[in-house]
């Protein structure tokens, strides 16, 4: 690639799994969702996005639906450590040996 070509990254993102302890349930359009990862993007401005996606509790093969991640110490913690270790992979991966 051309040194004179700016590369405009809006976002990087890492999808954490959310410990079985962790999960918790949430309700859109009468049907209940059990919310089972989190996708956490940095965003251009330096700020953390995250949003919870879930599938229906009652099983089947329902939609994969987003939800604002709540308020909640353990899953602020659970955001936090996951981009220390997308952060610590990513140095390893450049060799930073991080």
């Amino acid at each position: 690639m051309s040194s004179d070509v700016a590369i405009d990254v809006n976002a990087l993102a890492i999808n954490v799994s959310v410990p079985d302890a962790l999960q918790w349930t949430d309700t859109r359009r009468g049907e209940e969702f059990t919310l089972t990862t989190i996708t956490v993007r940095l965003l251009k401005d330096g700020h953390l996005a995250a949003k919870a996606y879930g599938r229906p509790t009652a099983g089947g093969r329902g939609a994969y639906v987003s939800f604002p991640v709540p308020d909640r110490p353990e899953l602020a913690a659970l955001v936090a450590e996951a981009a220390d270790r997308a952060a610590s992979l990513w140095g390893a991966h450049l060799g930073l040996g991080r």
